[in-house]
């Protein structure tokens, strides 16, 4: 099953980059941007496609795996190394990410479920805090805009 799983990834990373994001850049009703992590033990860049939305000038993503106990790998390589870069629309821009604080989490949570509501199921599903990433320009400008 992963590796059915990897297969369709690789399937979709493909997809989005060869149409720019108009192909697989959705998923339930979300728009999809591809974040590049450096890995944590192996230093090597690894790609994922995250739903997310816009905050501003900032990209939030969200932590959620579904709703499974235990973190993505995406989430504790930022954490290593907050440095990244994420694809939008055929765009490519160097990102910081940091997790939201409680009262960034708190406003971000509320815009977010109203979007896609499913990520409160996935919180009720699982016994950990799904974190928010906000994802800010390195240069201060808008990324990927």
């Amino acid at each position: 099953m992963k590796w059915i799983f990897r297969q369709f990834m690789r399937f979709q990373i493909y997809m989005y980059r060869r149409s720019g994001g108009k192909r697989f850049g959705h998923m339930r009703g979300m728009p999809i941007l591809l974040l590049t992590t450096t890995g944590r033990k192996t230093g090597k860049q690894h790609v994922t496609p995250v739903m997310y939305f816009r905050d501003g000038n900032n990209y939030v993503i969200t932590a959620s795996y579904g709703g499974l106990d235990k973190q993505p790998s995406w989430f504790l390589n930022l954490r290593a190394n907050p440095q990244v870069s994420i694809e939008v629309d055929g765009m490519t821009e160097s990102v910081t990410a940091h997790q939201a604080n409680p009262e960034e989490k708190k406003r971000l949570w509320a815009l977010l479920v109203k979007q896609a509501p499913f990520f409160e199921d996935y919180q009720k599903k699982t016994t950990r805090d799904i974190p928010i990433v906000i994802l800010e320009s390195i240069d201060g400008t808008s990324p990927v805009s």
